[in-house]
């Protein structure tokens, strides 16, 4: 579904010092995304440590950032590894006003593939909702088979695209190659979205688009319109960016150190996360510093 846009960035999740959520900075980050280049937003994915939040707090999460985000699309992160309770949130989220649902593979569970499509579509058949599938086999410990993936495309008409973050550009190829019409893949790794556009993605789901929306959206238009050596360029100039998110002290730490080197301070993390280590704050505020965002 291209209408919910080319580059979203996944938001982190603003808490205060007690670690309780900071609605009113989720608010102003949402403003500030969409400011800088954004052209939608995804709430309550990994990046937003959506383990550690409650129901409520995710669903006042989808209000509060819908309601700043106006006019612009949100995708609503309702995915788990437990199929009812996924089926309860997202017809939950549904009543928030949020223009879309993100369904995360079940993970731990480990299904089959025959799981993964009786999973997704009866979901599918319990929202109106345009639902994005989500498959990240690092996080969630299997893949969704292109397959499996183009099966419910043309199963659920309500299944509107892949936020691909598989690294596996064989399984994304097939992917695009098979899809129906209206339906897109997204890349889910910002460092492979100009080899996912070049076999024929359409964006991006971003973490580093909290702070380089502006250059990941002008890659991505850059692509499109046929400029593919500018293109490179802006791939090549935010290669540091794209590692700096992902160091060893993980995502979403990486960025939201990164916010705060940049001047937009999120707060902390919940455990079993921690915050940024001393050499990893080094390079990423190196990073930023090199490439004129802080």
């Amino acid at each position: 579904m291209q209408a919910l846009g080319k580059v979203l960035t996944a938001m982190v999740t603003p808490f205060k010092v007690d670690l309780s959520v900071d609605y009113d900075r989720a608010a102003e980050l949402a403003a500030k995304l969409l400011r800088e280049g954004n052209d939608g937003l995804v709430v309550v994915g990994t990046t937003g440590e959506s383990p550690t939040l409650s129901d409520e707090e995710k669903l006042t999460l989808f209000r509060v950032v819908k309601e700043a985000a106006g006019r612009a699309p949100v995708v609503a992160g309702t995915g788990s590894n437990n199929h009812a309770h996924t089926v309860h949130l997202s017809r939950e989220a549904e009543k928030t006003g949020v223009d879309a649902l993100l369904i995360v593979g079940p993970y731990y569970n480990k299904p089959s593939q025959e799981g993964f499509f009786q999973h997704f579509s009866q979901v599918a058949a319990a929202t109106p909702l345009p639902i994005v599938m989500y498959n990240v086999p690092g996080r969630t410990g299997s893949s969704i088979a292109a397959e499996t993936q183009l099966r419910l495309a043309e199963a659920c008409p309500n299944i509107v695209g892949t936020k691909e973050a598989s690294g596996d550009l064989a399984l994304i190829a097939k992917l695009c190659a098979g899809a129906p019409e209206g339906f897109t893949v997204w890349s889910g790794d910002d460092g492979l979205t100009l080899p996912i556009l070049s076999v024929g993605g359409y964006g991006v789901v971003s973490v580093v688009g909290h702070v380089a929306a502006g250059e990941m959206k002008e890659m991505v238009e850059a692509y499109h319109a046929g400029e593919v050596r500018r293109a490179a360029q802006i791939h090549q100039r935010l290669l540091p960016l794209f590692k700096a998110a992902f160091l060893p002290s993980g995502n979403p730490a990486c960025i939201k150190r990164a916010l705060q080197v940049c001047g937009f301070d999120c707060g902390g993390l919940r455990l079993p996360l921690v915050e940024a280590s001393e050499p990893d704050t080094k390079e990423i505020t190196a990073v930023c510093q090199a490439l004129g965002l802080a």
